[in-house]
Formats: C-alpha cells, sequence, structure tokens
C-alpha cells in the first residue's frame, strides 16, 4: 500500500469564490485508523454546494480546520478495520475528506449494499444524500398533492431533477429553472417536467406569471436571490415554500444579500420551511425503498456527472458556482480509476 495520500487541504477560508487560494493539492502521510476506526481507500467523492458553506465557516456543522482535508461525502473500500462490525473489503459510504484515503470511526460509515446491477456511483446519484433530500423536501416538507403547481430552482441539479420527478409521480405540474436552453430540454424531455424555464435568456417572473396563473402551490427552493424572488412573486394562497439551499449566496461572505422577499409570503399565507438532512436521517430507509420501486418501475431517472482524478476535483467543483455550467445530475469524482 502507498506511504502517502493525496488531499485538498484546506489553507485558508474561502473569499467569495477563490477557491484556488483556499485549497491545495498535497501528500500527507498515510492515515492510520484507532480502535474503532477504519482506513478506506476512496472511490467516489461527492461534490456538492454546501461545501462551500464547511470552508468559511460553522454552518449546521463545525467549519472545516484549517490545515485539515477538506470533508465531504466519500465511498469507497475498506483497506483496514480495527472494529468487527466492518471487515476489508467492504464498500461503505461516509463523511471522509476529500483525499485518497481517510479514516472514519466504523460507527459512522454505511454499508453500501449490493445496488443489483447498478453502477456503484447510483449509491450517491440517486439514493444517499441527493435523493434523501429530494424525497424528504417534497414528501415532508413540500407537502406535494395531486394537482398542485410545483416549481424547483437548481432543476438540473442532483436534488433538483430528483425533487421534480418525485413531485410530478406525486401527480403534481412540475415547472423547473435552470441555466441552459440544453438543460431544460433535458428536463422536459427525458425527465418528464411539463415545463422548464431558462434563468439565463427567459424573464423568470413573466414567464410564471403565464404557466401559472393561479399560483404556484409548492416551491423548492435551491437557489435564492433574483430566481427566487421570482418564483415567490408567483405564489399561490396558502403556498408552501421548501427551503433546501441558496446557491446564489453562498460566495457572498456577509456581503449584501438578495434575500427571498417575505412580502408575497404575508400576502399570501404561505409558509417557508427550511430543512437539513440530518434532521430527517430517520425518513432515509423509506426515500430508498421507493426511489428503487420507482426506478424499476421506470418512474424516475438520475444522471451522474462523473469526474476523473482527484487532482481535478477542484476544478469540477468551481463549476457548481458558474452560471451556464454545462453539469447535470450528481456531481462526483471518481478518485480510483477501477471503480464502476
Amino acid at each position: 500500500m502507498a506511504e502517502i495520500s493525496r488531499s485538498w487541504v484546506l489553507v485558508q477560508r474561502p473569499v467569495g469564490d477563490d477557491f484556488d487560494s483556499a485549497l491545495k493539492l498535497q501528500s500527507l502521510p498515510m492515515p492510520e485508523p484507532g480502535e474503532g476506526q477504519v482506513l478506506v481507500r476512496t472511490l467516489y467523492l461527492s461534490l456538492d454546494p454546501a461545501n462551500r458553506g464547511w470552508m468559511a465557516g460553522p454552518t449546521y456543522i463545525p467549519a472545516v480546520p484549517l490545515g485539515m482535508p477538506m470533508w465531504g461525502g466519500i465511498m469507497g473500500k475498506v483497506v483496514e478495520s480495527n472494529a468487527p462490525s466492518i471487515k476489508p473489503g467492504d464498500i461503505v459510504g461516509g463523511f471522509g475528506s476529500w483525499s485518497d484515503y481517510c479514516v472514519l470511526p466504523a460507527a459512522d460509515v454505511n454499508k453500501i449494499p449490493d445496488m443489483g446491477g447498478l453502477p456503484l456511483s447510483a449509491a450517491q446519484g440517486l439514493f444517499g444524500g441527493a435523493g434523501g433530500t429530494a424525497y424528504v423536501g417534497v414528501i415532508d416538507v413540500g407537502q406535494v398533492k395531486p394537482g398542485q403547481t410545483f416549481v424547483v430552482s437548481g432543476a438540473a441539479g442532483s436534488v433538483g431533477s430528483l425533487a421534480g420527478q418525485i413531485a410530478k409521480i406525486q401527480g403534481a405540474r412540475v415547472i423547473g429553472i435552470a441555466g441552459s436552453a440544453e438543460k431544460c430540454a433535458w428536463l422536459t424531455d427525458e425527465l418528464g417536467f411539463d415545463h422548464a424555464i431558462d434563468y439565463q435568456r427567459e424573464n423568470v417572473r413573466k414567464r410564471l406569471g403565464d404557466l401559472c396563473p393561479n399560483g404556484v402551490d409548492v416551491y423548492f427552493e435551491n437557489v435564492g436571490g433574483a430566481v427566487g424572488n421570482a418564483v415567490v412573486a408567483n405564489l399561490a394562497k396558502g403556498a408552501r415554500v421548501a427551503l433546501c439551499g441558496l446557491v446564489s449566496q453562498y460566495n457572498l461572505d456577509g456581503g449584501p444579500v438578495s434575500g427571498l422577499d417575505m412580502l408575497p409570503v404575508l400576502l399570501k399565507g404561505a409558509s417557508v420551511q427550511g430543512f437539513i438532512l440530518l434532521d430527517y436521517l430517520h425518513r432515509l430507509g423509506e426515500a430508498s425503498a421507493k426511489l428503487g420501486q420507482w426506478l424499476a418501475e421506470g418512474k424516475i431517472k438520475y444522471h451522474v456527472d462523473i469526474t476523473d482524478g482527484l487532482e481535478n476535483a477542484l476544478a469540477s467543483f468551481k463549476t457548481l458556482f458558474q452560471s451556464g455550467a454545462s453539469h447535470k445530475g450528481k456531481m462526483m469524482v471518481r478518485v480510483d480509476s477501477q471503480a464502476n
């Protein structure tokens, strides 16, 4: 086994979107597992907008310490185990780091079950955090009902693309907002959305007014800013807003924030509920079962956008915050070239 492990190390807090100064790829000594820990060879690394918040300061979890490898969701193969519940060779998922190898508490990892012919990447692309967040946001928070109008921003992303499909399965009329004509075509032609709006080239507020004369019943918010306010301006009476993310604000670092306009919320008697998947972990079993069932029935599709090589993780991560970037679905890095 190698004696070193490459890691993207957080050397300073990011300023705006200057991630190149914040993260540096370094070669570190191979980590050694202690009692009750496992050493994992990373196969896949998940890239998520929330990573930006973890770099900057405490959010719903503490900030990544300076001088330490960047945190992230990983799937990997156990190389060494000091816990009877986990064996070398097991494929596990957990909260690891942007590294070739990482040490994790055995109690905090999940064994990845046999994927039934699906590639391992489906464990992050359909199940796990992306699918769980989409399911909870639509079913528990949004409480979508048949015949309602459901709008999702960031609709071509990992969570948004699944959320729209889940709402469609629940009998809703679904409208997605995305950042290119290509993504909008994917939403309608491949995923079955009823309509898609390209915020780069269309007036979102006006288009929603035309498409939704009776208003938006449920809004799954991933973006905030001008897009969020355009949707909020078109809320129906008693609408629900499932606040999942505000990616437009993540790089502001305390600067002026274009937050959601609360006047329409007041006038329409709407409700806004923020949610974090960590508060709904008890729902992941049901979510995974339903997602698997819908996939087998041909009712839901997922897409993974995979970058090869840990050395390319930062370049790929930066595209999460670039308007009009071409990626769709779940963004991942294949750290081990042999991973399926």
